[in-house]
């Protein structure tokens, strides 16, 4: 059961004040006890010491009879009880007894203090007349040796009554300081839970999402202080949460007009938030709190999913999910451990590229029967025509083998362009390869007076790979090299990197305009056109390279200055997955 916190502090003052009250008196009568006995003690030494004088004529004389007038006369008068005792602790006088029925007092505390110390006190019952009294004894000398020793002593009852008084004066104020405390803890205890209350009732309100509510306290403490950084908390959370709901609602409306499909995954690949465009996409209406599995059930897209996970790093890539087609990019939240998976629809883009490119494909195939044909008869007229006419026939010649090149190469491109044309996947032993290709320029190399230098790497013989694309690949890299190089020469480097291999060719020609770099990979896209012209160029080397190289799961990059040659970087993976 919870208690209040009225409760908390009020018993908190209540087990103070009991404490107090109790502890006060006890030790206050204590006090005063010791005060008194101490006091009258001190007194009762002094008496002592001025009544030695009148005491030792009659010792003296040893005149006990007188003596004992002595003791009665004096002890009625001053109120004390008077006590000679010798040496042998034998009473000699006695102002309340008659010395002669007292019993040896020689084992007295007092005494035997007196004797040793020179002064003895002790409270205790008296034998001889039934109370308790309080003795000091002090020693009566003669001519500095102890002969005798004077006790006197006090009833206490006198000191009891006082005290008894003195208790219940203690305790009727001990009552009084209780009744205040607890008077005082109410009001005080009572004033603080109310602000405290009225604080928790506003922090509630707040909690519930009311923003306007205010606490206004008429005391000047730190409760006031809390209440009016409290007033200001409030504002300033209307405040940032009126910005924020202003913020969600555009995002929201940005979220919901985006035509892509958007969903977050938490860390369980549980779907926690998509966008309308998702659902129309999958057909789906409910996804928010499904697996991902559950509304996508494409293995590829699960492959995708694991491996952002794992390295948490953003992929893309194609995925068919029921005859349509997806680009998926998935982008990994580290703070949160979240997904954000984002589907375009590229179904049509890839209808397009199919109908584009088995155009290229008929169209290419329509072209090489009429090509070879009119080959085959330029070459015939070639032999038979002469003068004048014999250059028309080599200019029909030249621009037919450049438009069975194109063909070709379009067959080539689309080829590799065509979904899972992968090649021949064989080993291949790169040195043998480098060979073949290097033996096709060695007399291109030589008419336009070109150095060639070779630099293999040892630990490099075999990786696995289309035997024939690599070759075509080779080729058309070395082609462009001594094609738009005058003069210097070709370099052919072939190094290892971890798990890839690194095949570079690099010239000294004329170099590539910066402007021109990020499009040399384009199809039919060509730096000088009359150049490219004059040499034969299709525009589609490059382009073929490019899709050679993405089929063997490697990269391709250029390093290209205008007048300072051009360098091409391939990296290939040894075992490609």
């Amino acid at each position: 059961m919870r208690s209040s916190l009225f409760f908390k502090i009020f018993s908190g003052y209540l087990f103070i004040g009991l404490l107090l009250s109790i502890f006060l008196p006890v030790v206050s009568f204590r006090i005063f006890k010791e005060f008194y006995i101490n006091s009258a003690t001190e007194k009762m030494k002094v008496l002592g010491q001025a009544l030695e004088l009148e005491l030792l004529p009659y010792l003296k004389k040893k005149e006990t009879e007188s003596l004992d007038r002595w003791a009665k006369e004096l002890g009625g008068k001053i109120k004390l009880r008077i006590t000679v005792i010798d040496r042998q602790g034998v009473v000699l006088a006695d102002s309340l007894r008659d010395p002669r029925t007292m019993e040896n007092h020689g084992d007295r505390p007092e005494v035997i203090q007196a004797f040793k110390n020179g002064v003895g006190s002790f409270s205790r019952y008296s034998t001889t007349i039934k109370e308790d009294l309080l003795y000091v004894a002090l020693p009566v000398r003669e001519k500095g040796e102890v002969v005798a020793v004077l006790r006197l002593s006090v009833f206490l009852r006198d000191l009891n009554n006082l005290l008894l008084s003195l208790r219940k004066e203690i305790l009727k104020t001990s009552l009084l300081f209780i009744l205040f405390c607890l008077v005082s803890a109410f009001v005080f205890t009572r004033s603080l839970t109310r602000t405290i209350k009225k604080l928790a009732t506003a922090f509630h309100q707040v909690a519930t999402g009311d923003f306007k509510t205010k606490v206004f306290l008429k005391r000047n403490d730190e409760l006031k202080q809390l209440a009016d950084n409290f007033n200001l908390m409030t504002e300033k959370i209307e405040a940032l949460f009126n910005e924020l709901l202003l913020e969600k609602e555009n995002l929201n409306i940005i979220f919901a007009s985006l035509k892509e499909g958007l969903a977050v995954l938490d860390e369980k690949g549980r779907i926690i938030l998509s966008n309308e465009s998702f659902k129309k996409l999958l057909s789906a209406k409910l996804v928010e709190g499904k697996f991902y599995w559950e509304v996508i059930r494409e293995v590829k897209f699960s492959e995708l999913i694991k491996l952002v996970q794992e390295d948490k790093k953003s992929r893309s890539e194609e995925i068919e999910v029921e005859g349509k087609y997806y680009l998926i990019s998935a982008t990994f939240l580290v703070p949160r451990e979240q997904m954000v998976v984002v589907l375009s629809d590229i179904t049509e883009i890839k209808n397009l590229e199919k109908i584009k490119r088995d155009f290229v494909i008929n169209v290419s195939h329509e072209l090489r029967t009429p090509l070879t044909a009119i080959k085959g008869f330029i070459e015939t007229l070639e032999e038979e025509v002469s003068g004048g006419n014999k250059n028309y026939v080599e200019v029909i010649k030249k621009n037919t083998d450049r438009l069975i090149s194109t063909v070709k190469d379009l067959l080539l491109l689309a080829e590799l362009e065509a979904k899972g044309s992968k090649g021949e996947i064989e080993e291949v032993n790169l040195n043998q390869l480098i060979e073949d290709v290097v033996r096709l320029f060695k007399a291109q190399l030589m008419r336009k007076g070109l150095d060639f230098e070779l630099r293999l790497d040892e630990g490099i013989k075999v990786i696995k790979g289309d035997y024939f694309k690599l070759e075509q690949m080779l080729i058309n890299l070395i082609d462009n090299a001594v094609k738009y190089t005058e003069r210097g020469k070709v370099t052919l480097t072939l190094k290892s990197k971890e798990q890839m291999v690194e095949i570079i060719v690099e010239d000294t020609g004329i170099g590539i305009p910066k402007e021109h770099i990020s499009r040399i990979f384009e199809r039919f896209y060509v730096v000088d056109k009359s150049r490219s012209k004059k040499l034969g160029g299709t525009g589609l080397g490059l382009s073929i390279v490019k899709h050679i190289v993405h089929s063997h799961q490697g990269n391709i990059s250029v390093e290209s200055a205008l007048g300072r040659g051009t360098k091409f970087t391939v990296t290939l993976p040894i075992n490609p997955a």
